[in-house]
């Protein structure tokens, strides 16, 4: 049988490989803790889209509280439309809408020819002749000329220049009478005859208006009642939403705690000496670094209350993985001490902060000292 000879590296080179394995190993945490810090600031994004999305409609419907009880349970029982569909009722509603709109200007025709066919209406067919007549005051006066034949151009404008709504007809009509009014005295003709066309106009105008209340009203209604689908399909979209970052923040403590467990794998036991060492730098931070550390063990232990008024801390009771956490932390924080004491100087402190930075410290000297003599004994 053939042997197969390996060779064995000196312990130097074992070192350097041993040391380079670990470095790929620490730099694969890196990047998974990196990756997960990147997925939390996405999903802190988001949740603060949907946080103000529910405020913003919280405050609509504060707002908007009227309505009976029965109203409300119909809109919770309310079919909710796709976006697509959404759309599609939309420019079907609008489209209807506007037909139903084109048949009242229609109908508002037949007025305004009974008017423009009275024996007075022929001042007011065409636009004034301003220059013809020598009205050289006229635009002084009259701030928009209107005529007859002005407002039939309009209405049957086919570019989308021409009226929307049979209103804006009725004022064009009303401004015609009210700018001869305006311009000629209260004893001359034309004034007289713009008068009375205006009244019965008028007349026959109130008799009208009832069908464009009932059609204002449909599409108030209506217009309200695609808000309100709008706001349902939103609703809708941001339920799942939040399904959906409750998955992914799900996912994201699983990787983790994954991640917790495997760093607590790796970790070696910590000797004697280094929690001695722990302890007293721990008692060295500043009282803002001091309270991090105590979250840090409270993190791993619900039971330890990191703000009460007494705190008992014993070293030795910690888990490995609170031990290297809180080893980490306190080199990094003592390091930036340093540092930044190099550029200012303490100006005094707080004392109530002394104090409880005493207190914490006397407690972890208390526990090692039970430990102590515990082991003694």
């Amino acid at each position: 049988m053939e042997q197969v000879m390996a060779s064995i590296p000196d312990s130097e080179n074992a070192q350097v490989e041993i040391s380079e394995d670990k470095t790929e190993e620490v730099e694969q945490f890196k990047c998974r803790v990196d990756e997960i810090f990147q997925k939390v600031d996405e999903l802190e994004q988001r949740v603060n889209e949907v946080e103000q999305f529910y405020l913003n409609t919280s405050k609509k419907q504060q707002s908007s509280s009227k309505g009976s009880s029965a109203g409300k349970e119909r809109d919770k029982e309310r079919h909710v439309p796709s976006i697509r569909k959404q759309h599609q009722d939309a420019s079907r509603r609008e489209a209807a809408a506007a037909k139903r709109m084109q048949e009242l200007m229609r109908q508002f025709g037949t007025i305004l020819r009974q008017i423009t066919q009275h024996k007075w209406a022929w001042p007011f067919m065409q636009p004034v002749d301003v220059k013809g007549l020598g009205l050289h005051d006229y635009y002084e006066i009259i701030e928009k000329p209107m005529d007859f034949s002005t407002i039939k151009n309009q209405m049957e404008a086919k570019d989308g220049t021409g009226y929307k709504n049979v209103r804006d007809i009725h004022a064009d009509v009303r401004l015609v009478f009210d700018n001869a009014m305006k311009y000629n005295d209260e004893g001359s003709d034309v004034h007289l005859m713009a008068k009375t066309l205006l009244e019965k106009f008028e007349e026959k105008w109130q008799l009208f208006l009832p069908k464009v209340t009932e059609e204002e009203k449909r599409r108030d209604e209506e217009e309200a009642e695609a808000r309100l689908d709008m706001q349902l399909v939103r609703e809708a979209a941001h339920a799942n939403l939040v399904r959906d970052l409750s998955n992914e923040l799900y996912e994201v403590d699983t990787h983790l705690e994954q991640l917790r467990e495997t760093v607590v794998q790796k970790c070696r036991k910590m000797s004697t000496e280094e929690k001695r060492n722990l302890g007293t730098a721990i008692a060295r931070l500043p009282m803002e670094d001091l309270n991090k550390a105590l979250e840090i063990i409270a993190q791993s232990n619900p039971a330890f209350q990191a703000m009460a008024e007494e705190v008992e801390i014993d070293i030795d009771a910690q888990s490995e993985s609170t031990l290297w956490r809180l080893s980490f932390f306190v080199n990094d924080a003592l390091e930036s001490r340093g540092k930044n004491k190099s550029k200012s100087k303490s100006r005094g402190g707080n004392n109530n902060n002394n104090k409880r930075k005493k207190e914490i410290c006397d407690a972890i000297a208390k526990a090692a000292n039970k430990k102590s003599k515990k082991t003694s004994s």
